[in-house]
């Protein structure tokens, strides 16, 4: 009489007898390695080793990357110029047409009843800034700008004057301001920053060489007054022959007045503030100190 075989009973079998594994029985699967082929043998036993004859190449003698066997290099010949100085650290700012900017607003990407920074335009696939490439932002350019029809609240940091009057026609705030690299990476990823639960820190002021620039009420500075920024409002809209339209009675007022500060990175976040993602909590400091650094 036979009697019914139990399922698995053979692999129990087989690991019952089987050693242990350890280091010492790991071997890796039949034909997953070849051996080493052999070379620069032959005849001679490996005089040669598989290098040749002679020369820089069996010696290991080859001379510097860049040497020309002794003639003047190419580095060396051509002259210098006053415009190539300092071209490594020159900032960069990649370009963004109002063109672009009303396509990604037509499709839905960006919302125009909200304030437009780069995390916005970013998270729109409207550009890509790199800050490790000296991207220190994007600069908006006039191309387009007759077919322009938002009314839109925008943060970029450089303009052009045509694409300013363009956004002002409309009924528009359009603010130029300075971004450090640091503050420009947080800005552009703000959730692995986020994810990484550190503060907010704080936005560095710009250098000697963009002072003029952002204090500028034509370019229509963060760090400019805005008494003289209404001037230039109005001075631009004579220039252009545009009637500046009148943004209190606006149903977008409060939208549109909206404005970051001087050393805050988004909007409606200070400097300081923790944000918690997987308990989706904002901690502010308490702590003296740190109201005072933040927040001087």
């Amino acid at each position: 009489m036979s009697f019914p075989k139990k399922p698995g009973g053979k692999a129990l079998d087989v690991l019952q007898t089987l050693p242990r594994i350890s280091l010492a029985n790991l071997r890796p699967e039949p034909g997953a390695t070849k051996p080493d082929k052999k070379r620069g043998r032959g005849q001679h036993g490996g005089e040669r080793s598989g290098r040749g004859h002679k020369g820089e190449r069996q010696r290991g003698t080859r001379p510097r990357l860049g040497f020309e066997g002794g003639q003047t290099p190419f580095y060396l010949s051509i002259p210098k110029y006053n415009y190539y100085e300092g071209h490594s650290r020159r900032p960069q700012y990649k370009p963004l047409s109002l063109k672009r900017l009303q396509y990604l607003i037509d499709l839905g990407r960006v919302d125009p009843t909200q304030p437009i920074d780069l995390t916005q335009l970013v998270n729109a696939r409207g550009l890509t800034i790199q800050p490790l490439k000296r991207d220190y932002g994007v600069q908006l350019v006039d191309e387009g700008g007759d077919i322009f029809a938002a009314k839109i609240n925008i943060e970029v940091q450089r303009a052009s004057e045509g694409a300013i009057a363009a956004i002002e026609r409309n009924g528009g705030i359009i603010t130029t301001s300075f971004y450090d690299p640091l503050s420009l990476g947080i800005l552009i990823k703000p959730v692995p920053f986020f994810m990484r639960g550190q503060p907010i820190p704080r936005r560095m002021l710009p250098g000697e060489d963009m002072v003029l620039y952002y204090t500028d009420a034509e370019n229509r500075g963060y760090l400019a007054d805005p008494e003289k920024i209404q001037q230039a409002r109005l001075a631009l809209a004579q220039k252009y022959g545009y009637i500046l339209p009148d943004i209190s009675k606006d149903e977008l007022y409060h939208m549109l007045c909206m404005r970051k500060d001087v050393r805050q990175i988004f909007f409606g976040l200070a400097p300081g503030w923790v944000v918690n993602m997987p308990e989706k909590k904002i901690l502010k400091p308490t702590d003296e100190k740190l109201l005072k650094y933040y927040n001087p």
